[in-house]
């Protein structure tokens, strides 16, 4: 459509001057015929020397391409002169205005040329340095061609994102690297136990019938921490491989609390932790997959009893948002508090406070993550902060009418 345009624009514009010029219609023709051949020709040198030149110096090309109008100019008017259009004097006084502009058409590609090229090779530097904090701006500033400005902002915005991404990436992959090597010992801890107490009832050393049954009692709680840590590995690789699988149904929350408040009861005695819950009335209902939020929420529960002293006490709470478009489902214990500077990272993958790194006292740091990535399965949040002589856990899910969560 542009070069149409320009081709009728341009004969509009010639028949125009001929008009006010009051030229023969004949020597209109004629003149606009010299012009546009001298054009064509001086367009079609252009053409090859710059094909002829592609692999050198930009600055060179665009003196060529300056230059290019000038010649067309100046054998139209050699044509013209000729055909006897214009006298001698004219035609040398044309000479030097066009030997003059020429000269100045050249310059003037230089320094453009030369903007082009310090732009490009400032592009250059930004795509060498891309993911660095830094990686400059294109050569010339807000005066830089538009096209090439418009390429570095690209590249600023492709740098921004891969310094993120490999920001990310360390971390993700510093975390794994704790992963494994808190889970080496969480793994390699009972099984040495279990070994030792295999190999005294199998060599004879233990034979007090009240000795080998206390064996078996604490080679069963190992076997059972090792299914739990194991289960908790594949839960987690099942969150990030987006293979959960979820069957969603409407759940009154009040029955999943009592029934979480009912599994955790023994712990809880046995430690001589007060465990409470209580439901708010009408109870809320939600959509959710049954086996995952009670995961979660035996989860927060072992997780709040584990870390509160014996004779304190862990509440469970389900209430209504006052928004009325969430369930609340909150969890307060009595461990003393979270330090703030970790309070952002408790649901990270492998995160266990200092406490819990004493074998025996905690998981591998694994629980809190694959709560979070149920929660967020279900489309709802997970938070922690500290209130009163411990920290509160809260869960907000979308109560069952509000936004349907994706299955």
């Amino acid at each position: 459509m542009l070069p149409a345009t320009i081709a009728v624009i341009g004969v509009g514009a010639t028949a125009s001057a001929a008009v006010i010029g009051r030229l023969p219609a004949a020597d209109a023709v004629t003149l606009a015929s010299y012009a546009g051949g001298a054009a064509a020709v001086s367009a079609l040198a252009a053409v090859g020397v710059l094909a002829a030149l592609r692999r050198r110096s930009v600055v060179l090309q665009a003196a060529v391409a300056a230059l290019a109008p000038i010649v067309a100019v100046a054998i139209g008017v050699a044509a013209a002169a000729s055909a006897m259009f214009i006298s001698t004097h004219d035609l040398h006084a044309l000479i030097v205005v066009l030997v003059a502009a020429g000269t100045v058409g050249v310059l003037s590609g230089l320094v453009l040329g030369r903007r082009v090229a310090m732009a490009g090779r400032s592009l250059g530097a930004m795509a060498r340095g891309l993911g660095e904090d830094d990686v400059g701006e294109v050569g010339g500033g807000r005066n830089a061609p538009s096209e090439l400005a418009s390429l570095a902002a690209e590249l600023e915005a492709t740098s921004a994102r891969l310094s993120e991404a490999r920001e990310q990436t360390a971390a993700i992959e510093y975390s794994r690297r704790q992963l494994v090597a808190w889970v080496s010992h969480d793994l390699r801890t009972p099984l040495a136990g279990i070994r030792a107490m295999v190999e005294a009832l199998e060599d004879g050393i233990v034979d007090e019938p009240e000795t080998v049954a206390r064996y078996y009692r604490t080679m069963r709680r190992e076997v059972d921490r090792l299914s739990g840590l194991v289960d908790d590995l594949f839960e987690l690789s099942r969150i990030e491989a987006g293979a959960l699988g979820l069957d969603f149904e409407r759940v009154p929350l009040d029955e999943l609390v009592s029934e979480a408040v009912a599994s955790a009861s023994v712990i809880a005695g046995a430690k001589g932790v007060d465990l409470r819950g209580a439901v708010g009335e009408p109870s809320p209902v939600v959509e959710l997959s049954t086996p995952e939020m009670a995961r979660v929420v035996r989860n927060l529960l072992d997780n709040a009893i584990r870390h509160t002293a014996s004779g304190g006490t862990v509440w469970i709470e389900a209430v209504l948002a006052e928004s009325g478009a969430e369930a609340v489902v909150s969890v307060r214990d009595g461990c003393g508090g979270i330090p703030e500077e970790d309070l952002d990272h408790v649901f990270e993958l492998a995160y266990r406070g200092d406490a819990a790194r004493t074998p025996g006292s905690g998981g591998a740091g694994l629980g809190l993550a694959v709560a979070r990535g149920l929660v967020e399965a279900h489309q709802g949040s997970i938070s922690v902060r500290n209130e009163g002589d411990g920290c509160r856990f809260s869960v907000r899910l979308p109560v069952s009418g509000a936004a349907p969560p994706d299955a």
